[in-house]
C-alpha cells in the first residue's frame, strides 16, 4: 500500500546550496508513514510541471521561500498548483513567511504557513492534514481562516481568490527547539551528484548549527530564531560526516552555519572528529571578526589539520562608527587580528562588506574601500565580496526606514524584485554605484595570484586602486569585450 505524499520544494535562485531546509523538514516527518519527494527548481529543465505531476493525490505541497528572487518562483509553483489541484494544501516556511505570515498568507494562495523553526510545526500540520483536522492550536503555525475557506470552496473555481483575502489567524509561537532533538538529514532526498555537477566540485552542503546569538540591525536571523543559538554535539557531526563521506566521495565541505565558529571548544572537537576519523575532504565555515581574534591558536591550527580551507568573515563597513551604528559588536582591530591569525595558519578568507547603507556618509564609504584594499593586500587568498545594501524585512534598520515613511516593498512581487540586477539603492547615487562597480573589478584583478600574462594589469589595477583612480577604465572594458567575446 502506497503512502501519502509530501511534496516539498525549492525555489529556482542563482546558486546551488543544497536545500537543507528542505531535508530538515523532510526528515522530520513521520517516514513510515508518508513519503518525500524534494523537487528543487534549479534542477529541473520544467519545474512548474514537474511539481504539478507529483502534487497529485499528495498530501501537501510545502515550499521554503526566502525574501527576494525566489518569491516569484515560489508563487508561479503555488498558483500553478492550486489551479491543477484545488484541493491540495500548499504551505510555505522559510525566512519570508516567518517575516510577513499575515502578507503571505492574504496575497499568495497557500493554505498556512510555517513560522520560525519548521521540523516539529511542519510534522504535525501534515498530520492535522492527513487526519481531516483543522491547523487551529498548531503553534508556529498561520493559516489562512478556515471557515473563510470553506465559504469559497462552495464557490468552485474562485476559491483561491475569495479564500485568500479572506481572514488569517496567526497560532502562538512555538519555542525554539535544540536541534539536537532532531534526526539527521536524509540527503537521499535529493540526487546528492546532481548538485556536484552543478557546482563544479564535489562539495557537500552541511550545517553543524542552528541560530545567532548577536544583533546586527542589518539581520533578519535575530527576529526569526530570537537570538537563540543549538549546535549539534561533535560526536554527532563526525558520525553524519563520516557516513556521508563513504557514501557520497565528496572532497570539500560547505559549512552553512550562520556562525561556525561560536564556541571554540565545540569547534575544536569539530576538527578532532574529522581528524581521527581520518575523513579526506577540505572545508570552509563562517567566523565572525571578534571570534576570529579570541579563537586560540591551537584551535585554529587543530583546524587547518582537519582541511579547514576558507572561513567567510562579514565585516560589513570599514567605518567603526558604521559598526557601532548597525551594533555589529566587533572592532577594526579584531578584523586584522582575525586575518592575521588566518594568514599564520595558512587559512584563506572571504570579507563580505555592505556599502549604502542609509543615510551613509561618503567617508564612511571611503573607509570601506580603504579597508577593502588593506585586506587585500594580505595576499590573493585574502578576498573581498562586496554588496550594496537593501533593506531587507524584518530588520530594525528596515523597520526604522518604515517609521521614517521611507517607501518599502509591500506585495510579495515588490518584495521579490529587490535583488533585481537592475533594482537601484536609492542611498546609492549613480556615480557611487559606478565607483563600487569599477573598484570591484580592479581589487580582483589587482591582489588576484599573479600569472606571467597578467602582471602589467595587476599593476595598473593596484595603481589604480590606491590612488582610487577609476576614470576612463580602458582595461576594464576590454576584459569584458574579450570575456563576452
Amino acid at each position: 500500500m502506497s503512502r501519502p505524499r509530501i511534496v516539498l520544494y525549492n525555489p529556482r535562485a542563482p546558486y546551488f546550496t543544497m536545500p537543507l531546509a528542505l531535508l530538515a523538514v523532510g526528515s522530520a516527518v513521520d517516514r513510515k508513514r508518508y513519503e518525500v519527494v524534494v523537487v528543487d527548481g534549479r534542477t529541473q529543465a520544467d519545474p512548474v510541471g514537474r511539481v504539478v505531476v507529483e502534487t497529485a493525490d499528495a498530501v501537501c505541497l510545502g515550499v521554503t521561500v526566502l525574501t527576494g528572487t525566489p518569491i516569484r518562483d515560489a508563487l508561479l509553483v503555488t498558483r500553478a498548483v492550486r489551479a491543477a489541484h484545488p484541493r491540495c494544501r500548499i504551505l510555505w516556511g522559510g525566512w519570508h513567511p516567518s517575516l510577513f505570515p499575515v502578507d503571505t498568507l492574504r496575497e499568495s494562495g497557500v493554505d498556512a504557513v510555517v513560522i520560525g523553526q519548521g521540523e516539529d510545526t511542519f510534522a504535525e500540520i501534515v498530520d492535522r492534514i492527513a487526519a481531516g483536522e483543522p491547523f487551529q492550536g498548531v503553534a508556529g503555525c498561520g493559516a489562512v481562516d478556515e471557515a473563510a475557506d470553506r465559504e469559497a470552496s462552495i464557490r468552485g473555481p474562485q476559491r483561491a481568490s475569495l479564500a485568500r483575502w479572506g481572514g488569517v489567524s496567526i497560532n502562538p509561537p512555538r519555542p525554539t527547539r535544540d536541534i539536537n532533538a532532531f534526526p539527521a538529514h536524509d540527503y537521499g532526498l535529493i540526487d546528492v551528484n546532481h548538485y556536484f555537477a552543478l557546482k563544479g566540485q564535489r562539495q557537500l552542503d552541511y550545517i553543524t548549527s542552528q541560530g545567532c546569538r548577536f544583533r546586527c540591525t542589518f539581520c533578519a536571523d535575530p527576529t526569526v530564531y530570537g537570538r537563540a543559538w543549538f549546535g549539534l554535539e561533535p560526536g554527532r557531526v563526525g558520525d553524519e560526516l563520516e557516513h556521508l563521506w563513504k557514501r557520497h566521495a565528496f572532497t570539500d565541505v560547505g559549512f552553512q552555519d550562520e556562525t561556525f565558529f561560536t564556541h571554540g571548544g565545540r569547534v575544536a572537537a569539530l576538527a578532532e572528529e574529522i581528524r581521527r576519523r581520518g575523513l579526506r575532504f577540505s572545508w570552509m565555515a563562517t567566523m565572525r571578526a571578534d571570534q576570529g581574534a579570541r579563537l586560540d591558536e591551537a584551535v585554529l591550527s587543530a583546524c587547518s589539520h582537519a582541511g579547514l580551507r576558507r572561513v567567510m568573515i562579514g565585516i560589513e563597513s570599514g567605518s567603526q562608527n558604521m559598526l557601532d551604528w548597525m551594533k555589529k559588536d566587533i572592532t577594526l582591530p579584531q578584523v586584522f587580528a582575525a586575518a592575521d591569525k588566518c594568514r599564520r595558519h595558512g587559512v584563506a578568507v572571504l570579507f563580505n562588506l555592505i556599502v549604502g547603507f542609509p543615510d551613509e556618509p561618503a567617508e564612511s564609504m571611503t573607509a570601506t574601500l580603504d579597508l577593502a584594499k588593506r585586506l587585500r593586500a594580505f595576499g590573493p587568498d585574502f578576498q573581498i565580496a562586496l554588496f550594496h545594501y537593501r533593506p531587507y524585512p524584518g530588520t530594525p534598520i528596515t523597520e526604522d526606514l518604515a517609521r521614517r515613511g521611507h517607501p518599502l516593498p509591500h506585495t510579495l512581487d515588490e518584495w521579490a524584485a529587490i535583488e533585481d540586477p537592475g533594482g537601484a539603492s536609492p542611498w546609492m547615487d549613480p556615480d557611487k554605484a559606478e565607483l563600487i562597480e569599477r573598484f570591484g573589478f580592479y581589487q580582483r584583478i589587482g591582489w588576484a595570484r599573479p600569472t606571467r600574462w597578467r602582471a602589467p594589469l595587476q599593476a595598473i589595477a593596484r595603481w589604480r586602486c590606491r590612488g582610487d583612480r577609476y576614470a576612463f577604465p580602458v582595461e576594464k572594458t576590454v576584459v569584458e569585450w574579450l570575456r563576452g567575446a
